[in-house]
């Protein structure tokens, strides 16, 4: 959904083009590029030999029609490299300079937006991935949150914010897309309504959302979009980027209740200037039924539809094959209804299978990770990402050939969350086991290392941001893995019962490591 025309879009790519022009000719530097390029979803990549860009999926929905978009991308301009990202996106990687520029107006002309990708705009409405097929949610919130993106999308050529806003809807207690603590979070209830969360998030000085207002019809949720876009204007912090996400402002404002009554000003404000935002959606409608065919397995998921099936694709690292993922656009060409669903975890969920399809889906994505440690999720990394301190993908591809070597059995270690850096673009600080791209002195000499986060939760009414430990050398984390995965599988636990079990038993094994 958009409510810009795509014209209206495109009016804004002559500048890109010479823009990008000037920095691949050396005329701009990288620093100068990258406040630039961030409105049009576009980075210059490490090294600053190619592009990346991102495509916007509101709600993390990646429809037939778009996929197909993509996979023609991938084979018209031969990319070789993608990633889903934490914030329900798709990334191309590794792009020249021309393929960049006519994949953004190509975009556009499949209705995806890349501007706002990046900088200090509005970015991707999250919304749990299987809202209006998960048989324990609330209520569906797809319609709703992508109303919601449809609106704050006019807000990327409105009045500039202090630095990027993170919006996220949860459908039910998993709290998947942590809308307990983005800049602004949604939080479906069983009575059909919202509770309402502002200024957490992840990165330096995290910290989790506030309360803002409980059971708000879900018809008036823009009044709180155009409240927080207010509070945040007026008291972010446009002179310090180091402190302009939304989460500052609850200690600049002496407090959360101090916080909570200038939101709730802005709120009376918007309600009291006229101004029509209550909103109607149309209800999600599946019509699509099961044929009587039916599948199984651990990545087979039976939707509240009789008869039909979600199949989870967990590709490692959140990077796809894209040979993978243009076979998957071709298949779900000839069956109908069937959609993608990005996932905060960097999995993604194909919809609406009958048991058939989900069959052979599961065949086309057989390279799925096979085990719960497989799907740790990784941020891009050092080796890609301008501000990317260490080679996060690097760190978890070497963590699961170790993990395979030695065996272990499903269930001794947990889902790991790697960033390269501490902008937390890898969720480190949601996780049972996280890490952060760091330094650690050896000899007087600084080599590669990962800082070390436990305990984090992401549940709602048990959220927790994991607790530092320290820094670990980046090659010797896969041994510390392996080490604590021995250690869950002799006690014959999960991971899970042996951490309630043990609650210092990472710290006993990781000492060594971080000494």
């Amino acid at each position: 959904m958009n409510t810009i025309p795509a014209q209206v879009w495109k009016a804004d790519l002559a500048a890109f083009r010479e823009k990008t022009a000037a920095f691949y000719a050396g005329e701009i530097k990288v620093g100068e590029y990258k406040g630039f390029s961030g409105y049009y979803g576009s980075y210059a990549q490490k090294g600053g030999k190619a592009n990346m860009l991102r495509l916007r999926m509101p709600a993390g929905r990646v429809t037939r029609e778009k996929l197909a978009f993509v996979a023609n991308a991938i084979r018209t301009h031969e990319v070789k490299r993608a990633h889903f990202t934490t914030c329900q996106t798709i990334q191309l990687h590794d792009l020249p300079q021309q393929t960049v520029c006519a994949l953004i107006e190509q975009a556009l002309d499949a209705g995806i937006v890349t501007m706002g990708g990046g900088g200090d705009y509005p970015r991707n409405v999250m919304c749990a991935p299987l809202s209006g097929v998960q048989a324990d949610e609330h209520f569906d919130v797809l319609p709703w949150a992508e109303a919601a993106g449809a609106y704050l999308i006019q807000f990327i050529k409105a009045e500039k914010m202090p630095r990027k806003l993170k919006v996220g809807f949860s459908n039910a207690p998993a709290n998947v897309t942590h809308a307990t603590y983005r800049d602004l979070g949604f939080v479906a209830r069983a009575d059909g309504k919202f509770d309402v969360y502002s200024a957490g998030g992840l990165g330096n000085n995290p910290r989790l959302g506030v309360l803002m207002a409980e059971a708000v019809d879900p018809s008036d949720i823009l009044y709180y979009i155009k409240a927080m876009w207010l509070t945040f204007r007026a008291y972010g912090n446009y002179e310090n980027r180091g402190k302009a996400r939304t989460r500052y402002m609850v200690e600049a404002l002496g407090g959360e209740d101090n916080y909570r009554k200038a939101y709730l000003e802005k709120l009376d404000e918007v309600r009291a200037s006229g101004e029509d935002l209550k909103l109607s959606v149309a209800p999600q409608t599946i019509t699509k039924t099961g044929d009587g065919t039916v599948a199984g397995g651990p990545r087979v998921l039976p939707q509240k539809q009789p008869g039909l099936y979600t199949v989870v694709w967990h590709p490692i690292g959140g990077q796809p094959a894209v040979k993978t993922l243009c076979a998957l656009s071709d298949a779900m060409q000839n069956m109908p209804e069937t959609e993608m669903r990005l996932s905060p975890d960097e999995a993604t969920y194909i919809i609406n299978l009958t048991g058939a399809e989900a069959e052979k889906i599961l065949e086309i994505t057989a390279d799925s990770a096979h085990s719960l440690f497989e799907t740790s999720v990784s941020c891009i990394g050092g080796t890609t990402c301008q501000v990317g301190m260490r080679d996060s993908q690097g760190l978890l591809e070497a963590c699961v050939k170790a993990v395979r070597e030695a065996n272990l059995p499903d269930g001794a270690l947990p889902q790991m969350h790697i960033s390269g850096c501490a902008s937390s673009c890898g969720t480190h600080q949601t996780g049972e086991i996280g890490f952060r791209g760091a330094s650690k002195l050896v000899d007087g000499k600084a080599q590669p290392a990962f800082t070390l986060f436990v305990g984090g939760c992401e549940k709602q009414g048990h959220e927790t941001l994991g607790r530092e430990l320290g820094a670990i050398l980046a090659d010797e984390i896969p041994a510390f893995v392996v080490e604590l995965g021995k250690a869950v599988a002799s006690s014959g636990m999960d991971f899970t019962a042996w951490r309630a079990a043990n609650p210092d038993g990472i710290d006993r094994i990781a000492a060594p490591y971080l000494a």
